[in-house]
């Protein structure tokens, strides 16, 4: 790869990140300079992009949207956009989407150790109460 390339190649990030600062906020959210063509976006904003350019494993990405800050994980990625990123099938969703069935449901993310997460209602009798201090006549 010659000196001109990899300077048109910088120039593409810097173009695609909207400029020098944008760059630098790209590289402290996902640790990566990449630049790539749009390949789709779902209901819950994530952006997908893909660039051959890369190794087989490294071309196809996903951006999450700003509104979820430094907490997205896998989980917040549908399954028919999972099945693209994975290489289980070549076309994306947005080219060929997944026939909807009646009994499939909708996507929720994991929400395991949030504060958001599920907590069941115990009705037995715990083995140890808590201590509570007897009340002072005044």
């Amino acid at each position: 790869m010659s000196l001109l390339q990899k300077f048109a190649n910088i120039g593409k990030v810097i173009k695609q990140n909207n400029g020098i600062v944008g760059t630098y906020l790209k590289l402290f959210r996902i640790d990566a300079f990449k630049w790539g063509d749009l390949v789709g976006e779902d209901k819950y904003g994530n952006k997908y992009y893909q660039n051959n350019y890369y190794f087989y494993g490294r071309n196809r990405w996903v951006e999450f949207p700003l509104s979820v800050g430094h907490d997205y994980d896998a989980s917040q990625i549908p399954a028919e956009w999972h099945r693209w990123l994975q290489y289980i099938c070549d076309e994306p969703p947005s080219q060929l989407p997944l026939p909807k069935r009646k009994w499939m449901a909708d996507h929720v993310e994991n929400l395991s150790g949030t504060d958001r997460c599920y907590v069941p209602y115990s009705t037995t009798r715990p083995k140890i109460e808590a201590w509570v201090p007897p009340k002072r006549n005044s």
